[in-house]
């Protein structure tokens, strides 16, 4: 990106192309993913490919996710603005960003200490200083901020954790990549006084999830 000018333009090129056509149909959602800046969460040497159909490096072997699958993860929670979400997986910090758009409350946890002090950076500086991010085992979730309205994972486990389900709340809405470390289908689970119900959604590739109810500590 050369300028704030080129940023927009790229943003509502990346909306329109990427995920109008694609079949995003949530306005609330295409709206928060034209506002946030994409390019301030990708290191500077990658700037002129923040708006690019795939997903990033980020360092520490992490990556940002391709627009697209933001914009479906945000989609499946049916966010309506006044709900508390707990965003697994922290990385540059763009889902949180894109999730403060769309709800009241934000907590992020991200395992790398280097990478949540970057994110904590971005946040403030695309306008969401009050995300609160965490250090942890992001598998585990936050139990003390609990319950939360909506858990997005923005890494694959081979199931879906018992404590992030249990620190749902009822009705609440949990979103992650399921499968094995080489693919997985995004698969949305709400939480009844009956149990789980579950929907997959769309195939995807995600970094795995490290932690004590991801793949361990590897």
């Amino acid at each position: 990106m050369t300028s704030s000018i080129d940023a927009a333009l790229a943003r509502a090129e990346m909306v329109e192309r990427q995920l109008r056509r694609r079949g995003i149909t949530d306005e609330r959602v295409l709206s928060a993913m034209g506002r946030v800046g994409r390019e301030l969460f990708v290191p500077e040497s990658l700037r002129s490919h923040a708006y690019d159909d795939g997903a990033l490096p980020i360092g520490h072997e992490q990556t940002i996710s391709q627009p697209f699958v933001v914009a479906t993860i945000c989609t499946l929670l049916g966010l309506e603005g006044h709900e508390r979400v707990l965003d697994v997986g922290t990385g540059s910090g763009y889902q949180a960003a894109v999730l403060a758009e769309l709800a009241s409350e934000v907590v992020t946890i991200e395992r790398v200490p280097e990478l949540a002090a970057q994110a904590r950076e971005h946040l403030r500086e695309a306008g969401h200083p009050n995300v609160e991010i965490r250090v942890g085992d992001g598998s585990l979730g936050v139990p003390d901020r609990a319950p939360f309205d909506a858990i997005a994972v923005a890494a694959a486990a081979p199931r879906v954790p018992r404590a992030l389900y249990d620190q749902l709340s009822e009705g609440g809405r949990l979103v992650l990549p399921r499968g094995s470390r080489r693919g997985q289908d995004l698969v949305l689970v709400v939480r009844t006084a009956d149990g789980p119900t579950e929907r997959a959604s769309i195939s995807c590739r995600f970094v795995p999830l490290v932690g004590d109810e991801g793949f361990g500590d590897d």
